[in-house]
C-alpha cells in the first residue's frame, strides 16, 4: 500500500514540477522580472535619445546638458586605435548588465565612437560650491559632471581618486575614473585652457562650448584622458579606456589625448549636436584654391588686393 502511494507520487511529480515552473515563469513575465526583460529595460534607458542644451552665447553654463568628446587626432604611439571623435560614456559591467535592470555603483566609463546624444553619454554641468544654475562656467572654477543614464530618479557623478594596488584602470593601470552616487570633493573638476603660456590669462574667463579644453581632477590634479589604443570589451562592443593622467610632450604641453570638448546641441532641428554642423571652408583653404586656379590657368585675370596690386603668379620652370 505504501509502496503504491510512493510510486503514484513519483509518476505525478515531473508534471507537477513543470506546471509549477511554468506558473513561476508566467508570474515573473507579468511582473517584468525575467532576465531578458530587465536587460532590455536597462539597455533602453542607456540608449534613450537625449536633448542637449543649446548655447545662445557660445559658452557653457551650469545646468547645461552636454557631451564630453575627445577630438580626433592622429595616434602616433600605436598602430591600432579607435579613430574619429570619441564621446565619454557610462559602461556598466557586461555580466552585471545581463542580470539586472539597475546601474551598479560604482559604474565604469569608456570612450565610444558615437556622436548621438543618448542616456549613457549625456552629462549635466552641476554646481560644486553654491553656483547658480544658468551661471557661466569659467576656467579654474570647480564643477561636477552628473549623468542619469536615461533613468529619471538617479544621478551619478564623474569621480576619481588616487591609484592603489587594488584600484586602478583596467588596461593602463593608471588612475581610475568612475561614476558614483556619493557627493564629495572627488567629484570636482576644473576646465583649463590648452596652451600653458596663455592659461593664466584665461583664468576666470568663460569656458567656450565646442572648443578644445583640458579637464583636470581637483583632488589629484590629473587630467581626463582617452586611451584610444587600449580597447575594452563592453556591453556595447569594443570601446577605448578612459583614465585620469596628464601626458606632457617635450615642451611640457599637454598632448592631444588630454583634450576634450563640451559639445552642446545644434540650433537646427535636423541636427543633434554642433559637431553635425557643416564646417565653413577655412581662409587658408580658399587661398590655396585660388593659387591652384592661377597656376592651372595663368591667363586668368587676377583680382587686386587691398592695396590695389595684382598678385603675380610664378610658374615653375
Amino acid at each position: 500500500m505504501l509502496h503504491g502511494t510512493t510510486q503514484d507520487s513519483c509518476d505525478v511529480g515531473p508534471d507537477f514540477r513543470m506546471e509549477e515552473i511554468m506558473k513561476d515563469f508566467l508570474a515573473k513575465r507579468d511582473k517584468g522580472q525575467l532576465l531578458i526583460q530587465r536587460n532590455r529595460r536597462l539597455k533602453e534607458n542607456l540608449l534613450r535619445p537625449m536633448q542637449l542644451s543649446v548655447s545662445e552665447d557660445g559658452y557653457i553654463h551650469y545646468g547645461d546638458k552636454v557631451m564630453l568628446v575627445s577630438p580626433d587626432h592622429p595616434e602616433t604611439e600605436a598602430d591600432l586605435f579607435l579613430p574619429g571623435d570619441l564621446s565619454l560614456c557610462m559602461t556598466p559591467d557586461e555580466i552585471k548588465a545581463h542580470l539586472s535592470n539597475e546601474l551598479e555603483v560604482p559604474c565604469g566609463l569608456s570612450a565610444a565612437q558615437t556622436k548621438i546624444p543618448v542616456g549613457r553619454n549625456t552629462f549635466t554641468i552641476l554646481c560644486a560650491a553654491g553656483e547658480v544654475i544658468g551661471q557661466v562656467l569659467r576656467y579654474g572654477q570647480n564643477f561636477r559632471l552628473g549623468i542619469t543614464g536615461g533613468f529619471d530618479d538617479r544621478m551619478l557623478y564623474l569621480s576619481s581618486d588616487h591609484r592603489t594596488l587594488l584600484k586602478s584602470s583596467k588596461r593602463s593601470w593608471l588612475q581610475e575614473v568612475f561614476l558614483t552616487h556619493e557627493d564629495s570633493y572627488l567629484n570636482c573638476w576644473q576646465a583649463a585652457f590648452p596652451h600653458p603660456q596663455l592659461r593664466l590669462e584665461y583664468e576666470g574667463s568663460p569656458v567656450p562650448a565646442n572648443t578644445k579644453i583640458l579637464i583636470t581632477h581637483c583632488h589629484t590634479n590629473r587630467g581626463l584622458v582617452a586611451h584610444r589604443h587600449l580597447f575594452l570589451r563592453t556591453y556595447f562592443g569594443q570601446e577605448a579606456e578612459v583614465a585620469a593622467h596628464t601626458y606632457l610632450d617635450s615642451h611640457r604641453v599637454e598632448k592631444p589625448k588630454n583634450h576634450w570638448m563640451l559639445v552642446t546641441g545644434a540650433p537646427r532641428k535636423d541636427l543633434s549636436t554642433m559637431l553635425d554642423l557643416p564646417k565653413p571652408p577655412a581662409e587658408d583653404t580658399r587661398a590655396l584654391e585660388q593659387e591652384r586656379e592661377q597656376v592651372s590657368d595663368p591667363g586668368a585675370r587676377s583680382t587686386p588686393d587691398a592695396r590695389g596690386c595684382v598678385p603675380q603668379c610664378t610658374l615653375p620652370m
